[in-house]
């Protein structure tokens, strides 16, 4: 091929393609840390006690109602299946009581802290809230202004008692100091007798009573007559008495 003709195929040749530098992808911003929700279980056996609650909880940012029960058993079964950071617990419900609740909800799911709710204002009730692992606890009659507080207060791991409680547990350790190393003021009765003298004391026959906690007629006589005895109670009307002086009735 002469000089001219290889010059020619030359120029005429394809030119090969500059290779691209891959272009670099546009930084994103990274993603902002998603909060954990504070799941919240509200037991009731008053459904609109339980809508007034769960109203209060969902105005607040980061409360998540989980679930809502109508009864201790039912109680149990979503503590054991849901695993909530909170329950918001009645003192008296059906098949079991708050207090049985609390201790076998406690044992099922560690993580779950419990708020007694209950329109009963008591000292020795609320130190065996305390026993069974409750960490706080709230009168109804306050939740409107409180509820709110006491769930902060938990969520920080910080107990909680009702303000008027708080105020007259303050005042007893303060009027009777013997009774902060000996015990003496302790009311020999247990959760479940508490309870009973309580609806008793409050005007409930035992089958009423018996019918609030979940067990029989019997188990409800049983159980008075081992108060009457253990208290050396003469007569119901000193039952009456000892239920006013321990705050479990309002004379």
């Amino acid at each position: 091929m002469s000089r001219e003709a290889t010059a020619a195929a030359v120029r005429e040749a394809p030119v090969p393609p500059r290779p691209v530098a891959p272009r670099e992808a546009p930084a994103t911003a990274p993603r902002p840390a998603v909060s954990k929700m504070y799941r919240v279980l509200i037991v009731d056996d008053h459904s609109v006690v339980r809508r007034g609650i769960r109203s209060l909880l969902e105005s607040q940012p980061g409360v998540e109602v989980c679930g809502e029960a109508a009864t201790g058993a039912e109680a149990l079964h979503k503590v054991n299946t849901d695993h909530p950071d909170l329950m918001v617990l009645d003192l008296t419900m059906p098949e079991k009581n708050g207090l049985e609740v609390t201790r076998v909800a406690r044992q099922q799911s560690p993580q779950t802290d419990v708020l007694i709710l209950t329109m009963h204002f008591s000292e020795e009730i609320a130190k065996e809230v305390l026993r069974c692992g409750a960490r706080g606890y709230l009168l109804k009659s306050d939740a409107d202004h409180e509820l709110l507080t006491a769930v902060r207060h938990i969520q920080q791991h910080k107990p909680f008692f009702t303000s008027k409680l708080a105020m007259s547990m303050a005042e007893s350790f303060v009027r009777d100091p013997g009774t902060r190393e000996t015990g003496a003021a302790e009311v020999p009765l247990s959760a479940r007798e508490l309870e009973v003298v309580q609806l008793l004391a409050s005007g409930k026959s035992n089958k009423e009573a018996a019918a609030m906690i979940g067990v029989s007629t019997r188990t409800v006589e049983s159980h008075r007559n081992h108060i009457m005895r253990k208290m050396e109670f003469q007569s119901f009307s000193d039952l009456i008495r000892f239920a006013i002086r321990a705050n479990l009735i309002q004379p």
